[in-house]
């Protein structure tokens, strides 16, 4: 998703606003690693948290293309959401057993 940030370089473009423009199109990056450090720890957070994100990335596309939503785009984000998710829920549900 970082990658994503790169649009920001254009030409005339100060360098604080390239760095302003970076920090603003980094803020779901950070949440996410957030939640990436603290799933490490607590399996349950993160299978909720990325199966949310995945859900929540669906309904803003629908939202901003007026819900003519384009799905192969949307899951090409959120696709990998949910498969984060729904392995860090295997993973808790295989440590509760034990």
């Amino acid at each position: 998703m970082a990658l994503f940030s790169l649009d920001v370089f254009e030409p005339g473009l100060t360098v604080w606003q390239i760095v302003v423009g970076l920090f603003m199109h980094n803020i779901p990056v950070f949440i996410l690693l957030a939640v990436l450090l603290i799933s490490w720890k607590h399996e349950i957070v993160g299978g909720v948290a990325f199966i949310l994100a995945g859900v929540a990335y669906i309904m803003f596309a629908a939202k901003r293309f007026e819900g003519n939503i384009m799905w192969l785009p949307s899951l090409i984000i959120a696709g990998p959401a949910f498969l984060i998710g729904i392995l860090f829920l295997i993973g808790w549900f295989k440590k509760k057993k034990i």
